[in-house]
């Protein structure tokens, strides 16, 4: 039976056999019996590399945090979670650069943006790698079009609407995408490849 350690655009935790290609955590969130217990335990939400020097702690160890999977990075993005200082450096300390603060007032910054209203935004000036809601379910802005999230990959796609929509990534990881950002870890899922022409 899958575990529910698997996250969705919306930061929500579901129990699924898809597998994802980002690794995190938000702290323990389960109990001994590996049960789900709390949506988070802190503020630092985190998104790492799947291998990191040859380390397995299991998805959730008695005691320990609790590990999260992610399809892709713009899914741990919209979640709310930036890159680990530890295992992705090079992309921390770019976060960095790019907010010009220091993981604690990220973190902060973070929190109160996952906590809060979510906002509008014109869709032709979201940068590819946001989330943005449509009837209720997250889809990804990609190019031209819209992609609709699974937990499998990216399914049903929409060329890219104008107007105005609500963006599920939380303003300062819109802003890193809108500066280019491109991680260590897989920015989009295979499924979300552009379509050859016909």
């Amino acid at each position: 039976m899958p575990l529910q350690n698997r996250v969705t655009p919306l930061g929500e935790l579901i129990a699924t056999p898809q597998r994802g290609l980002v690794f995190g955590n938000r702290g323990r969130l389960h109990d001994d019996q590996g049960r789900i217990r709390r949506r988070f335990a802190g503020r630092r939400w985190i998104a790492c590399r799947l291998e990191f020097r040859g380390r397995y702690h299991g998805a959730m160890p008695p005691g320990r945090y609790t590990g999260l999977f992610f399809l892709d990075e713009v899914t741990a993005f919209a979640a709310g979670h930036r890159p680990c200082a530890e295992c992705r450096r090079e992309d921390y300390v770019r976060l960095v650069e790019i907010c010009g603060a220091r993981a604690g007032a990220i973190d902060a910054r973070l929190h109160g943006e996952r906590l809060g209203a979510r906002h509008e935004r014109p869709l032709d000036e979201l940068p590819d790698g946001a989330f943005v809601l449509r009837e209720g379910e997250p889809w990804l802005v990609l190019g031209a079009e819209l992609l609709r999230w699974t937990p499998g990959g990216y399914g049903e796609r929409l060329e890219r609407p104008g107007g105005r929509a609500t963006v599920i990534t939380p303003s300062l990881l819109v802003d890193a995408l809108a500066a280019g950002w491109r991680g260590l870890v897989p920015f989009v899922h295979p499924s979300g490849g552009r379509r050859s022409r016909s």
